[in-house]
Parts: structure tokens; C-alpha cells; sequence
């Protein structure tokens, strides 16, 4: 249970962070010693997890799962005494005290359970280490799988589908190259590493080639002096009163006047191979050293000279996988087994592993149709099996491996459908707001997802699915054995409490649903505490909540909730929801009123992340959430159509300052005072919508966006129904900013001319409806030196555009939408090397005949990656295939 210690562990000293920032304590009444004493503990105890969490045996365990449970009462003590002082902060003085004596006492009972906790697990630790030391003294240290010197095995283990990598890894193990060369095969549990490296390992001219060759199975836990007497004794265990520096040298000496092939296989860490690489000599001889690992990164730091990534299988190589495994031969014997069979294999996802799997259990059963199709209808047939058991158990490995901070990552994707497509963005930010990330001094928690997930990548957990114009990527998603093993030990650990994320909205059927996820399965009602404001008193609503969510939250009957009314006008629909005072991550369905009263939303005091999605169209404000959201300094993510402008009383009172505000979609009206940008130091995306009106633009003062110094991400859009006798003026922006989206702003071509040199990290920019008005686009030198993305859409000005390829250097994408009066493009776009994608939607004849002779002339010479659509569809050359 270290991992359901740990995420709850991690969720509590946010909120206790949380709570000790300046804003919040001149607020509030709590004694800072004792929240700073139960920090220590908490801290305590999570670098004591990080440290040991793998040798915590389940005997000790049963005390993480305790002190998980005690860490979730610590969080809904803290919950509760705030959201009490938050409801009746205006009340006299001995109230006040009476509270902090209430919650002090409270405090002292949650730090003292997890004091003693704390006790006995370093207790029952030390107790386990005296014991393993005793052990050691005793009995010489053995490797989890013992290692192996392998003559030709003759027995060719199946390898379908990596073809192609075993000729080149083959041609790069024989090639001439004298000097030792290291070559790494890398990919996830499954994915044909170890078969693919025996394959090459048994290959006749590799056979032929190294004289001598060794293989070693290296696995997590290894002994190095093992390992060298096993590879001096042809791989027979035997027992050597010489110390490590001893064998190894009586190896090196073995090695040096030979042609050798040493295979590292399942390697973990770097420790393994700077442990064994003094003893391979570099002899001028042509030797080499191929390993396999589970870890991209791994490859990297241990010096390979290349890297061969293993994908899964396609379709086809999946199936002739399976055809070999199940029938040894190419292809199905029993037609009427193939179109079931195709669907089975379908299931497996090209993982190399599963298709073994399944092919294994379908060779041994008799050939009918009926089991073939109770296997295609019922998958859980074979997830049942030992067989299945032995797939999760070798990836299982990749999952223990992990340190204890990266374990809440993974598991986290246990709550997404099977074969979801995950927003980066939208998954780092739940992970946010559950809590599970480690703080690093400099770095926001959103550079700090991202850091996780890209060692989760590299140890080929996850799955990197769909990557941006700027290489970035923006979905990922896991394979489904994977998240089997995912739903497997998140049932072990169950380490989700109180409810931290809700996703709310009116439908047009007023039927039935989760009050926290929206699904309308399995419900059952339930009663919690619902809050009111000062003057009310707290009393029980019922709520519906699905089983899925009953079951996840641990300690849902203990939530309190606030109320809020949401409306879409359009149906004329009106409901009411519970958000629940632990959230930290809200987000409504499409709305056009939410109302939530002033002295409701401040009970919210953790939320991070409130998107107030709404429909714009039909201009309907959204009530009372404005001035409220600069009083919540924790708030990281703020999308809604609020007013979101400071209180008039704002420049007498010491009001908050957002460090944390990391991205701000205000669409209504927002104004960039100095008051406002000083409170925001350290924003990174903008979004910004004006309605129709007559203030002129210096009353939004604009020009102070140039004070934002850390803003990569700005959109400003403009109701196209504004009168055009009011241009965007005075605009200026910040050299920082990476991305850029300007929307019927009407501003002067004239000064679209110095932008680009103004910007000289813009990335992407982004020109819509009318963004810019006049006839004529000349670039100066020097404009968008990094420019890689470049869309203009719906513009009824301009006529002609002139550019030089030294204005677009780095230009990857064109994009040209609805733009029916111009006439001409440069015609040197196709002299950018960098340029891969034009794309054209509802452009003149003429325009689009530019761009036919553009991409005709690279193609003829011998630039196929530039490409041209138009209209959707791909532009072929007469005579082209």
C-alpha cells in the first residue's frame, strides 16, 4: 500500500501548502505552528516512501494502507475547518476563537495518528533490513533470473514483423567498423525485444562472424560477481572465493584476443552496465555489445551508437504472426476459422506478446467455429487464463520497476475508457489536481507533469499518440494489457478518496445522472452534507451518483457540498448541481448562465482548474464569479465568461497575487490594467474575447500586454458584429509569446509589416475573419525567423501577398481558408526547405494554380515532402501515383 501512502501523502501537503500561503492566512484563523508541525510529519514520511517504497513488504503494508487513511482524515479535517471560517468569517471575535480552538485540537489528533504510524513503519522497516543483512552474511547474492552463456540454440524462436530490423542490426553487427560498438533494441514488456535479439543471437552470420558470443540476462536484481564467474565457467553456477576485480580481469583476458558478441538482455539501470563494461575490452576486433531495455532513455545515457525502436505490429505482420504461432505455417488452413481469427487478433493491438498468447491457446483447442467464437466474443476468456497472468506478470515489472512518484501517474490511467486518446493538457492537469506531483524548485507543476510523462514514455508505459505542428506532443493513451495491469493494482491500492475532479452541465433531457462524472449507469442516491452561507444553516441533499464513483471515492459519504444553478437558454433548461468542497478541478458542459453566490464559490478554496464552458453566441454573462476567481490564489486554469476585472475597492485593499495563474480564458471584456497584469506575474496563455460596444480600445489598455514578460500563449478575438470604424490600436505584446491568434481585430496590413521582427520566438500565428484589412501583405527582412505554423482564413481584403523564403525561414505549415480576393502567393514558399504542408480551402483559381506550379517545380527536383490539399484532398500530378 506505499502507493496509496504515497498520492494521499502528496494530496495532503498541497493542501497544507495551500493553506500557509500569505492571501489565505490573512483570512483565516489556524495556528501556523501546528500546520507547519504536521507538514514536517507528512514531509517525513513521503521521503522515507521515495526512498524504501520497493522494499516494503505487504506485512508492513497493511500500515501504508493506515496511514493513507489517516492522511485523507488530515485533508478532510483541514476541509472542513476552513470552509467553516470561509462561511463565517464576518462573525465576532470569540466565535473565531472558539473555531481555531476546535480546529487546533483536530489538528493535534491527525498529527499524532500519523506521528505513531510514522513510528511503527520505521520500526517494522529496520526490523526487515536487520533481517535481509543477516541473510546477506549467510548466503552469496543470486539474480532473479541466473545468467546465461548461450552456444547456437537451434531451436529459431518465431520473429514476425521486425524482419527488416534484424537484417539492419545484423549488417550493423558485421559491418567493419573496428572499435567496439554498443547497438540497443528498445520497446515495452511484450513487444518482441528478447526474440528479436535471439533471432540475431542465432542468426548463421552472426553465427559465423563473432567467434565467440555470450548472452546475459540481467533482469532488475543481478550479482555482478555471478555473473562473471558464470560466463568463466560456460554458464555453470559455481561458487569462487575470487573477488569481482578478479574475475573480470581473468574475463577481459578471455576476451581480448577474441571477435566477441556479448547480448545485455532486459537491462534496468546504467548501474548494470557500468558495473560489467570494464571487462569487455575494446580490441580493434570488430566486437560489440547489443542490449535490450524497456527504457528509451536508458539506451541513450549508456552510450549506444544506435537505437532501434520496436513499434507494434500492423495488421498484417499481426496476423502472420498468429498464423505461425497458432498453425506453423503463413496463413489459415481453416477458412472458416480466418475472418474470427482476424477479429482476435484484432484485439491484441500488433503487442507481439498477446498474439503469442492467443495463438498458444488456440493451437491446442479443437479447430471448431463455436470455441473460435466464444473467444472473439469473450476476450476475458483469455484474461482468465494463466497464460494471460504471465503477460500481466512480465509487464508487471515495468510497473514495479517505477519509483514511487510515477506509480499515481500510471495508475491514473485506469479511470479513462479503454483506447482513449488523452489530451496532454487535460491529463496534466487532473494529475494537478489530484495531487500526486512532486514540486521542483524552479519549475511550475505543468512543467512538472510533463516531466513525468516523459518518463513514462521512455519506460514505454504510455503511448505517444498525436504530436502538434511544433513536435510537441498532444494525445497519448496506453495499451489495453497495460491498463489491465493499470485496473489490477489500482484495485490494490484504491487510493482515491475524497472527490477532486467533477464534470458537470444541463442537458436538453432532463434524465437521470452522476453528479460528478455525468453518467447515467448504475445510480444510486445517496445523502451528503450539503453547505450553505452564513446564514443558513448546513443540512443533507441527495444526490445520484454512479457506481463507478461510489466505488472509487473512499470517503464520499463524508463529502460536503455547495450548491449552484446552471441554465441553457436556448432549451430553456434549468438545473441545479452539488460541487463538493474538496474540487480542485471543475468543468461545466456547455452553459449560458452559472450562478453560484460570492459567498458559495470562496467555500471552493481549493479549486485549480474552473472551466465555465458556455455558448457565445448568444452573449448570456455568466453571474457572480468574477471578482471572487482574484480571490482564490491556488487557481491555476480559469476559462468562463465572467467580467474578470478587479473590485473597484481593489486599489485600497491588498488583494491577492496569482503566482500560480497559469492560463486565463476571460471572454468578456477584459481589461489590462496595470492592477490586473501585476497580479498575474506569471501567466503563460491568454485568451481574451470583446463584445460588441462603443468603448474605444484604450479603455482596455491593451498596450500593457507588453508587461507579461512569461506569456508564450495569446488569442484575442473580437465580435465580428463590432463596428469596423473601431480597429484594434495601440496593441503590443510581449517578445516572449510563442503562439498567437488574432480575430476580426481589423488591424492595419501596415502593421502586420514589423510584427514578425517584433516577435522573433512566435511559433505560431494564427489570422482570422478580417484579422487585418488593407489590399497589399510585403514582408520586411528580418520577419518570423521561427515561424513554423502560419494560418490566414475568411480575410475579403487582401489582393496580394509578396514574401522572400528569408522571411519564413523555418516555415512548416501554410494554411489558406476562404480567402476569395487574393490573387497571388509568393512563389519562393517552395524555396523554404522546411515547408512540408500547403493546405487550401475555398482560395481563387489563380491562387490555387500558384500552388500547383509551386509544388510541381519542387517535385521535379526530387522534393517529394512538399505536398499541397486542396479543399481536403491531396494534389496529385498528371502522372503521379
Amino acid at each position: 500500500m506505499a502507493v496509496a501512502a504515497y498520492a494521499t501523502l502528496r494530496s495532503l501537503s498541497h493542501v497544507l501548502d495551500n493553506l500557509q500561503l500569505p492571501a489565505r492566512l490573512r483570512r483565516l484563523h489556524v495556528d501556523t505552528n501546528r500546520i507547519q508541525s504536521l507538514q514536517e510529519t507528512v514531509q517525513f514520511l513521503l521521503d522515507f516512501l521515495e526512498a524504501h517504497s520497493q522494499r516494503i513488504s505487504e506485512e508492513i503494508g497493511v500500515v501504508g494502507r493506515q496511514i493513507a487513511d489517516a492522511a485523507a482524515d488530515a485533508e478532510e479535517v483541514v476541509d472542513r475547518h476552513i470552509v467553516d471560517q470561509l462561511r463565517f468569517r464576518s462573525e465576532e471575535e470569540s466565535h473565531c476563537m472558539a473555531a481555531l480552538s476546535s480546529f487546533s485540537q483536530d489538528i493535534d489528533k491527525v498529527t499524532g495518528k500519523l506521528d505513531s504510524l510514522t513510528k511503527e513503519l520505521t520500526k517494522m522497516v529496520k526490523e526487515e533490513w536487520a533481517i535481509d543483512a543477516q541473510e546477506e552474511q549467510c548466503i552469496v547474492s543470486v539474480p532473479v533470473k541466473s545468467p546465461k552463456v548461450l552456444p547456437s540454440s537451434g531451436n529459431k524462436t518465431t520473429v514476425v514483423g521486425f524482419d527488416e530490423h534484424m537484417d539492419r542490426i545484423v549488417d550493423k553487427l558485421t559491418r567493419g567498423e573496428p572499435n567496439l560498438q554498443i547497438l540497443s533494441i528498445v520497446g515495452m514488456g511484450g513487444i518482441g525485444k528478447t526474440t528479436l535479439a535471439q533471432n540475431i543471437f542465432d542468426h548463421p552470420y552472426t553465427v559465423h562472424y563473432f567467434p565467440k558470443r555470450i548472452w546475459l540476462t540481467i533482469s532488475q536484481e543481478y550479482s555482478v560477481q555471478e555473473i562473471l564467474s558464470s560466463l568463466l565457467h560456460n554458464g555453470k553456477k559455481q561458487e569462487s572465493s575470487q573477488t569481482e576485480a578478479e574475475l573480470g580481469q581473468r574475463l577481459y583476458q578471455s576476451l581480448f584476443g577474441e571477435r566477441y558478441l556479448i547480448v545485455m538482455d532486459d537491462v534496468w539501470s546504467v548501474e548494470a552496465w557500468n558495473d560489467l563494461k570494464l571487462f569487455f575490452p575494446n580490441n580493434g576486433k570488430g566486437s560489440r555489445v547489443m542490449l535490450t531495455t524497456r527504457e528509451s532513455s536508458l539506451a541513450i545515457s549508456l552510450g549506444s551508437q544506435e537505437s532501434y525502436s520496436l513499434d507494434f505490429l500492423n495488421e498484417e505482420k499481426s496476423w502472420n504472426l498468429f498464423c505461425q504461432e497458432t498453425f506453423a505455417q503463413k496463413d489459415c488452413p481453416y477458412p472458416e476459422l480466418a475472418e474470427i481469427g482476424k477479429n482476435i487478433v484484432k484485439s491484441c493491438n500488433g503487442l507481439p506478446l498477446t498474439i503469442v498468447v492467443l495463438s498458444k491457446l488456440l493451437a491446442n483447442s479443437n479447430m471448431t467455429r463455436e470455441y473460435w467464437e466464444s473467444i472473439a466474443k469473450n476476450v476475458s476468456t483469455f484474461r482468465n487464463s494463466k497464460d494471460y497472468e504471465g503477460c500481466l506478470q512480465i509487464l508487471s515489472l515495468s510497473y514495479n520497476n517505477l519509483s514511487v512518484h510515477l506509480k499515481p501517474c500510471f495508475l491514473y490511467m485506469s479511470v479513462f475508457p479503454e483506447d482513449s486518446k488523452i489530451r496532454v493538457s487535460k491529463l496534466t492537469k487532473l494529475w494537478i489536481a489530484e495531487g500526486f506531483l512532486k514540486p521542483i524548485r524552479g519549475k511550475s507543476l505543468e512543467e512538472v507533469a510533463k516531466k513525468y510523462l516523459r518518463d513514462l514514455i521512455d519506460r514505454n508505459l504510455f503511448l505517444s499518440l498525436e504530436f502538434g505542428f511544433d513536435g510537441k506532443l498532444k494525445r497519448c493513451g496506453i495499451h489495453d494489457l497495460l491498463r489491465d495491469l493499470c485496473l489490477r493494482e489500482y484495485e490494490k491500492e484504491h487510493f482515491f478518496y475524497a472527490p477532486k475532479v467533477q464534470c458537470v452541465g444541463v442537458d436538453d433531457e432532463k434524465k437521470d445522472k452522476c453528479f460528478l462524472c455525468g453518467l447515467r449507469t448504475s445510480l444510486q442516491r445517496i445523502d451528503l452534507n450539503e453547505v450553505h452561507d452564513a446564514s443558513q444553516l448546513t443540512s443533507l441533499a441527495s444526490v445520484l451518483v454512479c457506481s463507478t464513483c461510489k466505488n472509487k471515492y473512499r470517503s464520499l459519504k463524508k463529502a460536503r457540498v455547495v450548491r449552484a444553478r446552471m441554465r441553457r437558454y436556448m432549451y430553456s433548461v434549468e438545473q441545479e448541481t452539488l460541487h463538493p468542497t474538496s474540487l480542485r478541478y471543475l468543468k461545466t458542459k456547455p452553459i449560458t448562465e452559472y450562478d453560484l453566490s460570492p459567498s458559495t464559490i470562496a467555500l471552493l478554496w481549493n479549486q485549480e482548474t474552473f472551466k465555465l464552458f458556455y455558448t457565445r453566441s448568444l452573449k448570456v454573462p455568466l453571474t457572480s464569479v468574477g471578482h471572487e476567481i482574484w480571490d482564490m490564489p491556488q487557481l491555476r486554469h480559469f476559462i468562463g465568461s465572467a467580467h474578470f476585472a478587479l473590485p473597484k475597492e481593489a486599489a485600497t485593499q491588498d488583494f491577492v497575487i496569482m503566482e500560480n495563474l497559469h492560463a486565463l480564458y476571460c471572454m468578456r471584456d477584459f481589461r489590462c490594467t496595470e492592477d490586473v497584469l501585476r497580479r498575474i506575474p506569471n501567466l503563460k496563455k491568454l485568451g481574451i474575447y470583446y463584445e460588441e460596444n462603443n468603448m474605444e480600445w484604450t479603455y482596455y489598455c491593451l498596450y500593457n500586454l507588453v508587461r507579461l514578460q512569461k506569456l508564450e500563449s495569446l488569442s484575442i478575438e473580437v465580435d465580428d458584429l463590432r463596428p469596423d470604424n473601431l480597429p484594434l490600436e495601440n496593441l503590443t505584446f510581449p517578445t516572449s509569446l510563442k503562439k498567437l491568434w488574432l480575430d476580426s481585430c481589423n488591424i492595419p496590413w501596415e502593421k502586420m509589416m514589423t510584427l514578425g521582427s517584433l516577435l522573433p520566438n512566435l511559433e505560431k500565428l494564427v489570422l482570422k475573419f478580417n484579422c487585418f484589412e488593407g489590399h497589399e501583405w510585403n514582408e520586411v527582412e528580418g520577419d518570423f525567423p521561427r515561424l513554423k505554423f502560419l494560418d490566414i482564413s475568411h480575410n475579403d481584403h487582401l489582393e496580394r501577398w509578396r514574401a522572400e523564403n528569408i522571411h519564413f525561414p523555418n516555415l512548416e505549415i501554410l494554411s489558406l481558408d476562404d480567402m476569395q480576393k487574393l490573387e497571388e502567393i509568393p512563389t519562393i514558399l517552395g524555396d523554404i526547405t522546411t515547408l512540408h504542408s500547403i493546405y487550401l480551402t475555398h482560395c481563387t483559381d489563380s491562387v490555387i494554380n500558384l500552388a500547383k506550379q509551386i509544388v510541381e517545380e519542387q517535385h521535379s527536383y526530387g522534393n517529394e515532402i512538399l505536398q499541397l490539399y486542396i479543399d481536403g484532398e491531396r494534389y496529385y500530378q498528371v502522372g503521379s501515383s
